[in-house]
């Protein structure tokens, strides 16, 4: 087991640390100071090649020009707030408006886009990195000094592990998550269409044509959301569903999960033989398969043009907008209580 870092470049003159983990068996993780981004991930194939298979960039710049929260901590909420307001226990709190009129991802300045003490930790048979961020009352409209802990271990099973955790001094909404996009093809060879997925879910969330939660659970049964036995993300893509053209012809829906710490997500690439399997005590998982990046000339993705589909995300978390609808799984977090929870990413090889 190893950790190393050097320095990945400046932001307002305070410089950005990248810390970089090793397992015993050459497994990488990349990850950065500045919004615990996760900048690579190198694993192997079924022929034993190491490559990357997450979307990310080499310089801060590239990060803060282009980035649509690439490997980074989301909160305070991750997903959507209806009209960047809420009400907790009677009083109207406003956010910080930055998708139309609604709250994304923690607003303006989020925790993508701060800095973060880190410790680093070596074991015999993981490593270690403990994020912490004191979010103060007020910042992009919260209430509550929110103190916040992640911490990223790499073991030699190659897993990475990701534990949250958070206390605050008034009431407050918390919802958070990784936005890992990720690859498993290997540096970014092929998109993610032919990827295969699998999720313990029976249920979605409905979304509106803002990408907002209109409140309905639906049933997967029969549609393109049905994932219990498999299925490729190219299916949302061709689709005829309404729910997958609001999303911009693919997925970008909660799920609900039936089961947890169970193997409830698999994502696997037949070709290259590698296999994610992502474990979680949070009720839900978001699925959004890239259908946004676009293509775009003015920049690409260590060297890859940036288009739609080239990664997706998988992030574990509660449902959002979830103050406006009380039947979903409550995101309040109350004054002196402790919000945990725990994310465990295996990367395995299908032969």
């Amino acid at each position: 087991m190893e950790i190393m870092q050097e320095d990945y470049g400046e932001i307002d003159g305070r410089t950005i640390t990248a810390f970089t983990m090793v397992n015993d068996h050459g497994m990488e993780i990349t990850c950065l100071d500045y919004g615990c981004i996760i900048t690579k991930i190198v694993a192997s194939d079924r022929n034993g090649h190491f490559e990357n298979i997450v979307l990310g960039f080499d310089s801060i710049e590239e990060y803060q020009k282009y980035s649509p929260y690439f490997g980074a901590i989301i909160g305070r909420f991750a997903g959507r707030i209806k009209n960047a307001e809420f009400n907790l226990n009677g009083k109207i709190y406003q956010l910080a408006k930055n998708n139309n009129d609604n709250h994304l991802h923690g607003g303006l300045q989020g925790f993508d886009k701060v800095f973060w003490e880190t410790k680093t930790a070596l074991e015999a048979d993981s490593t270690k990195l403990e994020f912490t961020y004191l979010s103060k009352s007020g910042e992009e409209g919260y209430p509550g000094n929110l103190l916040m802990k992640v911490t990223y271990t790499l073991n030699n099973k190659n897993e990475l592990i990701i534990s949250y955790k958070g206390e605050s001094d008034e009431s407050t909404l918390l919802n958070v998550t990784n936005h890992t996009y990720f690859n498993l093809s290997g540096n970014l060879k092929r998109d993610i269409l032919n990827h295969q997925l699998t999720i313990k879910s029976r249920k979605f969330v409905e979304l509106d044509e803002r990408l907002i939660p209109t409140g309905k659970i639906l049933s997967v049964e029969n549609t393109p959301f049905d994932f219990q036995n498999g299925r490729k993300i190219k299916d949302g893509m061709t689709s005829g569903h309404v729910q997958n053209w609001i999303a911009g012809n693919g997925y970008d829906h909660p799920f609900l999960l039936t089961e947890q710490h169970n193997k409830e997500i698999i994502l696997l690439d037949e070709e290259s033989g590698r296999e994610l399997i992502i474990e979680t005590d949070e009720p839900a998982v978001v699925l959004y398969t890239g259908n946004q990046l676009e293509a775009d000339e003015s920049y690409s993705i260590r060297g890859v043009p940036s288009r739609n589909y080239l990664g997706l995300c998988l992030e574990t978390q509660g449902l959002p907008d979830s103050i406006h609808n009380p039947h979903f799984p409550s995101n309040i977090l109350k004054k002196g209580e402790v919000f945990q929870s725990v994310t465990k990413y295996k990367f395995d090889i299908k032969s």
